[in-house]
């Protein structure tokens, strides 16, 4: 389960998604995320779902990496279908005991599902194309224009990279953990959820040991190294925008509108 988890981890390979300009990455997964929730039709879910498969292929990243990373998420994705399930009303379709499946239910259920697997693959596609460095430097300037209001937009951006380093890092750390405590008896696999979420609990004093460790060493070396902030630090790769940039975004709008036209069709 824990090596599941492909959110943070950076697949390198030759491909125009990865030669992208970070800022247009974060753009287009923003506006993608945004689209799934503003358009809401099975129209629109099956443009996103063209979009979605295109770009994937356009990374060549392993399609079954992508969904590896669902693993992680599967029981909340169970729990959020079957919340809607039960718990929407409307018109009945099956009694189940005292539970009712409405038909308005299953639909805000389907609905749910694939937002959540969209978000989660869409993200991926961003931080697996993306190095944390890049991701960085795109958000920073990105947003450069909210200094002038006194937003801390560099520490902002750094406390993302560091924060897109430590996953992979923190995630190898517990599967030692977990591990180092199996060849010493403990049992992760047998039980119910709420067994399975007890035993989970020995884990978490070692870690935060080991994530406030390795915070405090981080700090130890920035100081040593002169880091005061962004003000002044030059960048020793600029970002640029290129055509394929340009060409990503009018991919985009044409994208966006499709997915307006789809909801407008299906609405009628």
């Amino acid at each position: 389960m824990i090596r599941d988890i492909t959110i943070g981890q950076y697949y390198p390979a030759d491909s125009v998604i990865h030669r992208l300009d970070p800022r247009t990455k974060l753009v287009g997964t923003l506006a993608f995320i945004l689209s799934l929730f503003l358009f809401r039709s099975y129209a629109a879910y099956l443009v996103a779902t063209v979009f979605l498969a295109g770009v994937i292929r356009a990374s060549k990243v392993p399609f079954k990496f992508m969904v590896r990373g669902m693993k992680a998420i599967v029981f909340l994705l169970l729990i959020t279908v079957v919340f809607n399930m039960f718990l929407t009303p409307g018109e009945p379709l099956v009694r189940i005991w005292k539970l009712t499946v409405t038909r308005e239910g299953l639909e805000l259920a389907i609905f749910m599902a694939i937002r959540l697997t969209y978000l989660i693959i869409g993200s991926s596609v961003m931080t697996l194309t993306t190095t944390p460095n890049q991701l960085t430097d795109g958000m920073e300037k990105g947003l450069r224009p909210l200094n002038k209001l006194h937003v801390p937009v560099h520490e902002m951006a750094m406390i993302m990279s560091i924060a897109l380093r430590f996953i992979p890092i923190l995630l190898e750390e517990t599967d030692k953990i977990m591990k180092a405590q199996m060849a010493r008896g403990a049992d992760f696999e047998s039980g119910g959820v709420i067994k399975k979420a007890k035993s989970m609990v020995p884990l978490l004093v070692p870690l935060f040991i080991s994530a406030f460790r390795r915070a405090n060493d981080l700090a130890m070396a920035m100081e040593a190294r002169g880091y005061h902030g962004g003000e002044g630090r030059t960048k020793m790769k600029p970002l640029h925008y290129q055509k394929r940039d340009r060409a990503a975004y009018l991919t985009l709008v044409v994208y966006l509108l499709a997915m307006y036209g789809a909801k407008r069709i299906a609405g009628f």
